[in-house]
C-alpha cells in the first residue's frame, strides 16, 4: 500500500506583495467572469455559488508549536453554469514574524524536501529560520497582543464574504485546522456544508493526495487569464487573476476549484489519471 503524502500542510508558504507600513489589514474584493457584476451583493447572485476556502498560517517564530497565526485567507466563489469566478482576499499586516513552511515538489508533485523561512507579515522580508531561537515571555506577550486586532478583521471579512454570495457548500483541501482557526477568530460555520475533497478522494483511492499531486493529476495550468485543466477552462477577470500568485492562498483556491471541477465533471478520467500518477511514483521510489 502507498505511504500517505505528507505534503498536506496549509501553513504558510506565500511570498506575494504585503501591506506598507502602518497600514491595517486589507480586505479585498476583486472579481473575476463575470466582469463588473462580480461586485453585485448576495441578493445579485441568482446562481448558487460553491465556496472554496484556503489559508496561510503559520507559528509565531519563537513561539508555541501549537499556535498557529493566519497570514492569509482567500474565498473563491464558483457559479457554475454561468462559470463566473470571485476572489475574495484577505492579508495580515501585523507586525510579527512567523514561520513559513514550503515543499519541494519533483515533477510528480512528490515532495522531495521541505524548507522552513522566516517572514515578516507586514515587511515580507525574509531571514533564515533557526530552531533554537525562543521569545522571552514578555516578547511572546507583546506578539500576541500585536496579533490580537486581526481576529476582528478576520471574522468581519468572513461575515462579508459568507453574506455577499449564494452558496452552502465550502469546499476545503485538509481543512480541519483551516475552520477551526477561522471559528477562533469568531467565524460562524453553522449555516455550511464544509467539503473536504481530500478525505472524499481518500475514500475513492485509499492514498492521501496532497494537493500539488492533483495539481499535476489534472494537469493545473494558469496562463494569466484562464485556468485550465484536463478536460475545463475557466476565464478569469483580470482582477481575479492578478490575485492567483504562486505560493499565495488564491493561487490554491484556484488549483482546488480545479481539481474539485475535475473530479465532479469528469471523475472517472481523473481518477484513472491519478492511478497512473501513483503507478509513475511507486515506478521512481527506491524499493524499500
Amino acid at each position: 500500500m502507498m505511504k500517505n503524502d505528507p505534503n498536506t500542510s496549509r501553513q504558510s508558504n506565500h511570498r506575494r506583495r504585503r501591506p506598507r507600513l502602518n497600514q491595517s489589514p486589507r480586505r479585498h474584493s476583486h472579481h473575476g467572469h463575470g466582469g463588473h457584476g462580480g461586485h453585485r451583493g448576495h441578493h445579485g447572485h441568482t446562481n448558487t455559488s460553491i465556496a472554496f476556502l484556503e489559508l496561510k498560517y503559520g507559528n509565531i517564530n519563537g513561539g508555541y508549536p501549537n499556535f498557529y497565526a493566519i497570514s492569509e485567507i482567500s474565498f473563491l466563489a464558483f457559479e457554475p453554469g454561468s462559470n463566473k469566478i470571485f476572489i475574495d482576499s484577505w492579508n495580515n499586516s501585523a507586525d510579527i514574524d512567523i514561520i513559513n513552511v514550503y515543499a519541494k515538489v519533483n515533477e510528480l508533485g512528490h515532495t522531495v524536501d521541505r524548507v522552513k523561512e522566516v517572514f515578516n507579515m507586514r515587511s515580507s522580508r525574509i531571514k533564515p529560520y533557526d530552531e533554537e531561537f525562543r521569545l522571552e515571555e514578555a516578547a511572546l506577550e507583546n506578539a500576541f497582543r500585536r496579533l490580537r486586532p486581526s481576529q476582528m478583521h478576520i471574522k468581519r471579512f468572513l461575515g462579508k464574504v459568507f453574506k455577499k454570495y449564494r452558496f452552502r457548500d465550502v469546499v476545503v483541501f485538509d481543512g480541519h485546522r483551516d475552520v477551526f482557526l477561522c471559528e477562533r477568530a469568531g467565524a460562524n460555520f453553522s449555516r455550511t456544508n464544509i467539503v473536504d475533497i481530500q478525505k472524499d478522494l481518500n475514500k475513492e483511492t485509499n492514498y492521501l493526495f496532497s494537493l500539488n499531486k492533483l495539481s499535476v493529476v489534472i494537469n493545473f495550468e494558469f496562463d494569466g487569464a484562464y485556468l485550465r485543466s484536463n478536460n475545463l477552462e475557466y476565464w478569469l477577470h483580470p482582477i481575479a487573476a492578478q490575485q492567483i500568485v504562486p505560493k499565495s492562498a488564491a493561487y490554491d483556491a484556484a488549483r482546488l476549484l480545479m481539481v474539485y471541477q475535475e473530479y465532479k465533471e469528469h471523475k472517472d478520467d481523473m481518477l484513472r489519471r491519478a492511478a497512473q500518477l501513483l503507478e509513475k511514483i511507486k515506478e521512481a521510489s527506491p524499493a524499500s
